[in-house]
């Protein structure tokens, strides 16, 4: 087999376990249920991935990634600019990666136990603080709660709540607009 069909294989795996995952999550998605959909054996799958958590692993890699890149970023600022780089920064983040936010979002807590997620709970924290303004202020910390629990659930790529609902039906940038300029009316983010 070539380095090309392999690595054509492996993004259809890496495909396939996102759709799945994001439909059925990721507790609920066997290897077999991959390779049925993928078109291969299970065997072949495993040829190409250790195991369901190496397989979600990679395919969250860009976002903890990018998490990671955020994360530096508003530690080098001031308080006088985090919460709006923070506010800004996370729509951008969960807007780039809504499959994977689809994937995360019914398992987060038991998800982000696994060693390859090992750092996410510090870098949501501080991402917590920084919506916050770094303020020790319960008002400030339950809008930058808000905001933080909000923003996903608007960018899925399906809304459950309840039962399932229709998609908002707009462009990415406008909804870029509508949830920055949302968040920083919650977190009173003057300026904004």
């Amino acid at each position: 087999m070539s380095r090309s069909t392999r690595s054509g294989t492996r993004g259809e795996i890496l495909d396939a376990a996102a759709r799945l995952f994001a439909a059925t999550g990721f507790k609920g998605t066997s290897l077999q249920d991959i390779a049925g959909e993928v078109g291969c054996s299970k065997a072949a799958l495993l040829y190409h991935f250790d195991g369901k958590d190496a397989i979600l692993a990679e395919l969250l890699a860009p976002a903890v990634e990018a998490f990671t890149t955020l994360d530096a970023r508003l530690a080098g600022l001031g308080d006088e600019d985090v919460q709006l780089a923070a506010v800004e920064g996370y729509v951008d983040l969960v807007m780039r990666f809504r499959r994977e936010v689809t994937v995360l979002y019914d398992d987060i807590p038991a998800l982000l136990q696994r060693p390859a997620f090992a750092g996410v709970h510090g870098m949501s924290d501080r991402l917590l603080d920084a919506l916050a303004a770094r303020s020790p202020a319960p008002a400030a910390r339950i809008a930058a709660l808000m905001v933080l629990s909000a923003v996903p659930v608007i960018c899925m790529e399906r809304i459950e709540i309840g039962v399932r609902t229709a998609p908002i039906m707009i462009g990415d940038d406008e909804l870029r607009s509508i949830l920055t300029r949302s968040a920083a009316r919650t977190l009173d983010l003057r300026g904004a």
